[in-house]
């Protein structure tokens, strides 16, 4: 399996995690972060990221707002308090997953 298919299954809890830990952010800094977190490893393309922002504002997780930035409009993204919840139960069920997938990946020799 690619590791974009990986991405592309976890991309809202990516983005749920980096607003949890800068607040607030823009779509463009939002791609330049994990590639910096990941050392280049992970990349999250606009194709992908925009339409998952798109539905997480259409499902209230996140809101946003818009400011003149250089003379250019610049729309950030923020966690809701319904967003702020589900953020937490997101990280969670992506950390079992990963947790089963490390397991079948590496599974223990069970003496018996």
């Amino acid at each position: 399996m690619e590791q974009n298919q990986v991405v592309k299954g976890s991309l809202t809890t990516i983005i749920m995690k980096l607003l949890e830990d800068n607040g607030r952010m823009y779509g463009y800094e939002m791609t330049k972060a994990v590639k910096e977190i990941t050392a280049n490893k992970m990349n999250i393309t606009e194709a992908a990221l925009y339409p998952a922002l798109h539905k997480l504002v259409a499902d209230d997780i996140l809101t946003t707002t818009s400011e003149m930035v250089d003379g250019r409009m610049r729309k950030y993204y923020t966690l809701t308090k319904k967003g702020k919840k589900e953020t937490a139960n997101k990280i969670s069920a992506l950390k079992e997953a990963l947790n089963s997938v490390q397991l079948i990946l590496n599974p223990k020799i069970v003496n018996g």
